[in-house]
């Protein structure tokens, strides 16, 4: 009980603005990430990380504005779908390493956000 009284003194189980924000860049990065790599003849690769980048931003921003989980379930999916993506297209390189890189931060960031909602009564 002493560390739960002390993480809740730290308010480390509150949802935090920042933590959107960090989503919402760590989404932009991801949009453009297939500009600074070798995408040549992998235009369903561009695309899907075009799409999955615009989403991360959507919803980040939707989380600022209504708190809702099944916003940041969403978000844990793109952030495993853009680790996933480069073993589903077959590309390798910096951009690979990018988007692994990005998509863990991202899913580890929605799982974070999940705990800290984990007590709070949201709307599913």
């Amino acid at each position: 009980m002493a560390t739960l009284n002390r993480m809740e003194s730290m308010r480390l189980v509150e949802h935090r603005r920042w933590e959107d924000i960090l989503a919402m860049i760590l989404g932009a990065a991801i949009l453009i990430s297939p500009m600074f790599g070798d995408t040549a003849g992998n235009t369903t690769m561009v695309a899907a990380t075009a799409i999955v980048g615009a989403a991360i931003v959507v919803l980040a921003g939707l989380e600022q504005l209504f708190l809702r989980r099944w916003e940041e379930f969403l978000t844990l999916f793109c952030g495993v779908w853009v680790m996933a993506s480069p073993f589903t297209f077959q590309y390798g390189g910096t951009l690979r390493t990018w988007h692994i890189g990005l998509g863990a931060a991202v899913a580890v960031l929605a799982i974070l956000e999940l705990w800290q909602d984990r007590n709070r009564s949201l709307e599913a």
